[in-house]
């Protein structure tokens, strides 16, 4: 076997590599033959080997690394990006080992490789799938150049919760957005072929419930009752694995008490039977051994156990698989059989992705980093993921700003403007706000003076020559923040304020009287509520990596026009949070509010309402969950029903409108269409959206935008978890966020009635 392995690698191995710009990719294999080698090679396997292929590691030490690999010890590597280490250990594998099974080269490949795109909230905040597809189709060019064929991303976690640090990861607080944006990235990362070497297996992680961590603490607990669970969290990862997602991650979180890799029912019952996903299930970083903490598993053979069982295939750089399944066979604790079905999904990942035919990287091929095209996607990806919050009038900058004051810590900071999970980031490459705008218009007419060192930094010392040059000015652009140390894995925060002297600082220059152009660049949305007023304008771009400067001077200037929408709600204090559009409406919902320095001195209890809100935060948001202006206006018709009754077996229903370009630019809008539901057998959401359309319109110009909506769209699952679809009225809205819009009614009735 080994030596019929060596000539096939001999013979293709260069010769089939397509060129990294997107050439005819290696025809996949037959699944019946694939099934067919890995039965072959199943039958070989001493039990050692079979442990070795679910075993996966840290790049460490090549000779200790590449002595385990030789004797079929490992079955894939994470973090190992130097192309010429990949190729020798993927040597020792086909070459030195007994069966000659190749390795797979994995890494955090979360949003860009070295050209980074915006974080993936930021992706989200285009509401443009196809831009986000061709972001995750430019990392997999990138990364595959290196050897990397696997990579962790999307990220499907319905995330309602700001002080999460890793919402930066996700697509936000809606379950259709999550799902239409991680199959971009699916699609983006895998082509429609993963043995082309330039396509990497996609993972849809974290399954599940991860977003719903108690407190906005990371790794924390959650309670998900069957509902919840089924209609929101969910609907992405079910998408996911009919989309043909490679891979799946558990999260690390444990939901009602039972910790995802050891969750049988979650990981064998839906995602294997329920959803047919024949894939790799991969545990997250040591998420196996950490059972042990959860309190479910008393030793490590226990966790182990726990995890074979649920049918978690590989133990992600934990050393409990290949420390103790060995042991666990041989006490009969474990049926050698359950080892083999872990087993054939790792060959079969192999297989696919061609590596068996082409395990090695033709470094002998230019890099295709921050190729041209690469890099005019990403400044388009931050362009149409910035969000503008406010605009007085001020943007875009006309003939009469000439001089420009730029302040803030984020305004020359290339590294943290890449945001989270960015490790093959090359700072130098990256072009910040300062660098952007002094190309632009020239060094002169820029006077930079940061204020503050850094987003955490409380002196006040640098904020003097801020103000100075504010004064000097025409306008101020003041580029405020996190660093991206911020947010992210293990980085929760209790308090969603500005940190450091940045809110002082924005005072200071709004104080000399010349406007103010307040850019945030962060990880997550903040509560800017203080700072936003203090304003003529405001942009809010989520972390928007490599070209993020070029980007913004291209908005600012008015060479672009800005189109992104919030894909999560902005709320006015940290307490307010968990806060998501799609709430329910509780029995008594807030009519009227009132605010906590009205109320009189020893005033009765019940004089402020009695009502779902809080004292000191009112009811509404700070910005609503689809929010974003433009340079232009827009206008969005009400919906236009195909009919006013639905047969709950009926065919799809088409809803309409008219939007129209009522201002003096071109731009973009995106229309979202929401349902409710307004009486259930349990209490239904406000709204919920079903579909969206972004499009493009010169001044004065009209389109028709059309939406379908089918039954099965209706349903909800009750408290035992099977999906329900009731009859009665539903409410529709074609909108311009999720605040806006009126509604027009239909009715879901029986066939019987018709």
């Amino acid at each position: 076997m080994k030596k019929i392995v060596k000539k096939i690698v001999t013979a293709v191995a260069v010769a089939l590599i397509p060129s990294w710009g997107g050439a005819a990719a290696i025809a996949s294999v037959a699944p019946a033959t694939i099934e067919a080698r890995i039965d072959s090679l199943l039958s070989q396997m001493t039990l050692r080997e079979k442990v070795g292929q679910l075993n996966q590691l840290n790049t460490a030490d090549f000779d200790t690394l590449g002595t385990a690999v030789a004797q079929g010890r490992v079955g894939s590597i994470i973090n190992e990006v130097n192309p010429e280490v990949v190729n020798a250990l993927q040597r020792k594998a086909v070459e030195e080992s007994r069966l000659g099974i190749p390795l797979v080269f994995a890494r955090d490949v979360i949003h860009g490789f070295n050209t980074v795109f915006p974080i993936p909230l930021g992706q989200a905040a285009t509401w443009n799938p196809s831009l986000v597809e061709e972001a995750a189709r430019i990392a997999a060019v990138e990364a595959s150049a290196t050897g990397i064929r696997w990579t962790f991303s999307p990220m499907l976690d319905v995330s309602r919760d700001a002080r999460w640090g890793r919402i930066a990861e996700s697509a936000g607080e809606d379950p259709l957005l999550n799902e239409r944006m991680g199959l971009a990235m699916i699609r983006g990362y895998q082509t429609d072929n993963l043995a082309d070497p330039t396509a990497m297996a996609a993972c849809a992680k974290h399954f599940a419930g991860y977003g719903y961590s108690e407190a906005g603490k990371d790794y924390n607990t959650t309670w998900l009752p069957l509902p919840l669970l089924e209609d929101v969290v969910l609907p992405p990862f079910e998408a996911a694995a009919k989309a043909g997602a490679a891979t799946f991650m558990t999260s690390f979180n444990d939901i009602n008490g039972v910790p995802s890799s050891g969750n049988k029912w979650l990981m064998r019952d839906v995602l294997r039977e329920r959803w047919g996903f024949d894939g790799v299930l991969i545990s997250d970083w040591n998420a196996i051994t950490e059972m042990i903490n959860h309190g479910v598993a008393a030793d490590k053979k226990e966790a182990t156990l726990l995890a074979a069982a649920a049918g978690v295939d590989i133990d992600m750089e934990g050393h409990s698989y290949p420390d103790v399944l060995e042991a666990l066979v041989a006490e009969g604790r474990l049926d050698e059989a359950v080892i083999d079905g872990l087993v054939r999904n790792v060959l079969r990942l192999k297989f696919r992705l061609g590596l068996f035919e082409n395990p090695y990287v033709d470094t002998s091929r230019p890099s295709p980093a921050f190729a041209p095209a690469h890099l005019a996607a990403a400044t388009r990806a931050a362009e149409e993921g910035t969000v503008l919050l406010k605009n007085t009038g001020l943007l875009p900058f006309g003939k009469g700003v000439k001089k420009i004051a730029v302040v803030g810590p984020m305004a020359d900071a290339p590294h943290d403007q890449c945001g989270t999970w960015a490790p093959d980031i090359r700072r130098e490459r990256s072009v910040t706000p300062l660098a952007a705008l002094r190309k632009l218009y020239g060094d002169r007419n820029v006077l930079y003076a940061p204020g503050l060192r850094y987003t955490r930094d409380r002196s006040c010392e640098g904020i003097a020559a801020a103000v100075k040059a504010a004064g000097d000015a025409d306008a101020v652009l003041c580029f405020v923040g996190e660093e991206a140390v911020m947010s992210g894995e293990a980085h929760s925060m209790a308090d969603l304020d500005l940190k450091g002297a940045q809110t002082e600082l924005i005072e200071a220059v709004a104080a000399t009287g010349k406007p103010v152009v307040l850019v945030v660049m962060a990880g997550r949305p903040l509560t800017i509520g203080r700072e936003r007023d203090m304003a003529d304008a405001v942009l809010y771009s989520f972390h928007g990596g490599t070209m993020a400067g070029e980007a913004l001077a291209r908005i600012i200037s008015g060479k672009a026009n800005p189109s992104g929408k919030l894909p999560v709600t902005m709320a006015r204090m940290t307490g307010q949070y968990p806060m998501y559009y799609a709430h329910k409406n509780t029995g008594r919902p807030p009519e009227w509010t009132v605010e906590l320095d009205s109320i009189p001195v020893e005033a009765p209890q019940t004089s402020t309402g009695c009502t779902s809100y809080y004292l000191d935060a009112g009811k509404e948001p700070l910005y609503p969950f689809g929010y974003g202006l433009s340079y232009t206006t827009f206008e969005i018709s009400e919906p236009r029903l195909s009919a006013s009754v639905m047969p709950m077996s009926g065919a799809t229903f088409t809803v309409e409108c008219t939007v129209t370009n009522t201002g003096k630019c071109a731009g973009a809008e995106t229309v979202q269409f929401y349902v409710r539901d307004v009486v259930g057998s349990l209490a239904r959401p406000v709204k919920e959206l079903k579909d969206f359309a972004k499009v493009w319109l010169e001044p004065g110009e009209s389109r028709v935008v059309s939406f379908t909506l089918a039954p099965s769209q209706l349903a909800f699952h009750g408290l035992d978890g099977k999906p329900v679809l009731e009859p009665g009225e539903f409410m529709v809205w074609t909108a311009g966020s999720s605040a806006e819009g009126t509604p027009v009614s239909f009715n879901l009735v029986e066939n019987k009635l018709l």
